[in-house]
């Protein structure tokens, strides 16, 4: 899942605590170029209102009217858009695409409350309706799980948003800083070098002046977690590494040049790390863009750790290394 769901959520519970009637919508199935994939979640008001998206905005605005014309579905219901040619040019679906979506009444919170607290503790877990009796359980799930739908029971996943700890607070990491909270990452800087963590002031992140290792080891990086080391100070950036190459973390790399990138590796082959473990080192950092800027810098590590995300063959990945300029070199 993707944070737009924990919004959806978190709008929902307030709704619902103000006294509002409040239904949820979710995308079960797809045929054709659907714009939504199956889990994709919506909130309905009682006054129309929506948060969320189920399709290109025709069928929101159907089932909007729906509710403003006193419709009250009070049990899980299907609802099928683009049976026909003419009904998926009705609700503005591609040429042949069909929607099957499930409209449920929320009539407890209480499962919301706790699927939000155990995303925040950035564990995964799954909500599994039964259509029959409207009820729903919560159980852990694993990465590599998917939405299911078995025509009586639906199960969708909600995990946590993607974290993004970035190790030196100079001017790269600024930008990069600036440019994964606005793909919606979980930022995370650190630095203990006094002369950098006094000026950063980035809202939406959050900054800490403990040692990278420490702080590495305190947040246990999980699957939906990734690590950019940019301080160019062995003693800071490697003890990071050591941490993270160890962890479950789905990437983890270093800014610096092949030479340097080579060094690096023997020195991180000192310590309690396997060769798979070194070999996960993505370095240089960031897809080979010809870029220069620390602007144009922060956009191939970005491209890169989106790639790494979405499972993208890397294979076309660096003919040469990334050209760090001097005003970056302290980042």
């Amino acid at each position: 899942m993707d944070s737009l769901d924990l919004q959806v959520l978190t709008e929902a519970r307030r709704w619902f605590a103000a006294g509002r009637r409040v239904w949820l919508v979710t995308v079960l199935e797809t045929w054709g170029s659907a714009p939504r994939p199956p889990g994709a979640l919506l909130a309905l008001r009682d006054d129309g209102r929506v948060v969320g998206s189920v399709s290109g905005g025709c069928v929101e605005d159907d089932l909007i009217d729906r509710v403003r014309h006193g419709e009250r579905v009070t049990t899980p219901s299907l609802v099928n858009y683009g049976v026909s040619k003419e009904e998926a040019a009705r609700f503005g679906l591609p040429c042949g695409g069909n929607l099957r979506l499930l409209q449920e009444p929320l009539s407890s919170a209480a499962w919301i409350d706790e699927v939000l607290a155990r995303t925040e503790r950035h564990e995964l877990v799954a909500r599994r309706l039964d259509l029959a009796s409207g009820s729903v359980t919560l159980e852990p799930a694993s990465r590599g799980e998917t939405f299911s739908f078995d025509g009586r029971t639906l199960r969708a996943l909600f995990g946590p948003r993607w974290r993004l700890v970035i190790i030196g607070a100079g001017q790269l990491s600024r930008v990069l800083a600036h440019m994964a909270l606005a793909l919606d990452f979980e930022v995370i800087c650190c630095d203990p070098r006094e002369e950098y963590h006094l000026s950063w002031d980035l809202p939406g992140s959050r900054f800490s002046t403990a040692m990278p290792d420490d702080l590495v080891a305190e947040l246990r990086l999980d699957p939906h977690s990734a690590l950019v080391a940019l301080t160019h100070d062995p003693k800071l950036d490697d003890l990071a590494l050591l941490e993270a190459l160890k962890s479950p973390a789905f990437y983890v790399g270093a800014l610096g040049s092949r030479g340097n990138t080579a060094r690096r590796k023997e020195r991180l082959a000192l310590f309690d790390l396997s060769p798979a473990e070194i070999d996960r080192l993505h370095g240089p950092i960031g897809l080979h863009l010809g870029a220069r800027t620390p602007a144009e810098i922060a956009v191939a590590i970005l491209a890169e750790v989106i790639a790494v995300r979405h499972g993208v063959d890397l294979a076309q990945k660096k003919t040469g290394s990334v050209s760090v300029p001097a005003t970056t070199m302290q980042a």
